[in-house]
């Protein structure tokens, strides 16, 4: 079948074939459990397609996969994918999954699928046969804050798509979970941009560590978006001084300055049954150069008491370590070794101190 003939063939009615997953709720575990997932990218050295990822997710006992993207599927023939689906319901778990970028005047947004409008056709159709509740979309990067115009007219046209294919998210029961990525937006951009869209077709994909990318304290980002999150990734960071401004580096779960066990329970409190998903990524520490010229072009509304708390962290943090692949060890081994051991670490910290997971 061709591409666009089996876009076509979803947008008639495909979605509405298939059966729900199984619900997911809160437990009473010495307290309340949290669900906990695996973030596909955390395992992105291994390269895996969702088969593996969902096989190794049983393997660690979770709850939940996210997928968020379509490249992680072998097909997307819906014979493949009600067969991903029967694999998560045998082992109890949740399935997740994101079309990628939409804004197609954004510095990354690919025509594979098509238009945006085809790709979140495909989103949803997909989404809906894996029993999904949301389909994670973005915009790009920091890069795109650089275009000309700035981050605006990306907006505007993420909201353009959405609203064209509201109609069909709403018919199947599914909401678009908008993502902070790559320093792409910041809380108050992304609360306009759902609102905008409407609440009831849209919330958003919440992520720490491009939070704190984009000069925003994690925590106080978390305080804006709790209400309107429908999917998450998590990642612990830390932050310092640099000549040029700061630099931060991502961190297993527990192993940086996050108030990991507050984050999670503002999240879980404000979103019951929602799985915490953890994406690890680390080992690379990223520049954010505030005290230059160039770097304010990309916020030229941006006010500098709305960075005050960042900064703060700015003063507290220290430089993180950088782990090296050991004599003779090839690097594609260590990065896969590296990004196990990572996720490993973070979701044993959420089980020990934060009640997540449903399964022992």
């Amino acid at each position: 079948m061709q591409r666009r003939q089996f876009i076509a063939a979803a947008a008639l009615g495909a979605v509405s074939t298939v059966s729900p997953s199984p619900a997911f709720c809160m437990t009473e575990v010495g307290g309340k459990r949290i669900p906990l997932g695996l973030d596909g990218h955390s395992m992105r050295s291994m390269r895996w397609k969702a088969t593996q990822l969902i096989e190794f997710a049983v393997e660690q006992k979770l709850d939940a996969a996210l997928f968020n993207g379509l490249h992680y599927f072998e097909s997307l023939e819906s014979s493949y994918l009600q067969g991903l689906k029967d694999l998560a319901d045998r082992h109890e778990m949740r399935l997740y999954t994101g079309a990628g970028g939409i804004a197609r005047n954004g510095k990354q947004f690919k025509d594979t699928w098509g238009t945006a409008e085809e790709l979140l056709t495909m989103g949803i159709r997909v989404a809906t046969t894996l029993g999904s509740p949301v389909v994670n979309v973005r915009i790009g990067s920091i890069d795109d804050r650089f275009l000309k115009g700035g981050i605006q007219p990306r907006i505007d046209e993420a909201v353009r798509v959405l609203k064209a294919t509201s109609s069909r998210a709403r018919d199947a029961g599914i909401k678009f979970g908008f993502e902070n990525h790559a320093a792409d937006l910041r809380s108050e951009e992304l609360v306009t941009l759902v609102e905008e869209v409407g609440t009831d077709v849209c919330g958003v994909m919440l992520d720490p560590g491009n939070g704190l990318w984009a000069m925003e304290d994690p925590m106080k980002h978390l305080a804006t978006l709790a209400p309107y999150t429908v999917c998450n990734s998590i990642r612990d960071y830390t932050v310092w001084s640099s000549d040029d401004g700061a630099m931060f580096q991502w961190m297993a779960v527990g192993e940086g300055m996050m108030d990991v066990p507050k984050y999670v329970d503002t999240l879980a409190s404000a979103n019951p049954g929602m799985p915490i998903f953890v994406e690890s990524i680390s080992n690379s520490a990223r520049p954010i150069p505030y005290l230059t010229r160039e770097y304010w072009k990309a916020y030229p509304n941006l006010d500098a008491f709305q960075i005050i708390d960042f900064l703060k962290l700015v003063r507290k943090g220290k430089p993180a370590r950088i782990d090296k692949p050991a004599e003779g060890q090839d690097e594609k081994t260590f990065d896969q070794e590296h990004g196990r051991n990572e996720f490993l670490r973070s979701i044993s910290y959420l089980r020990e101190h934060c009640g997540a997971g449903l399964k022992t």
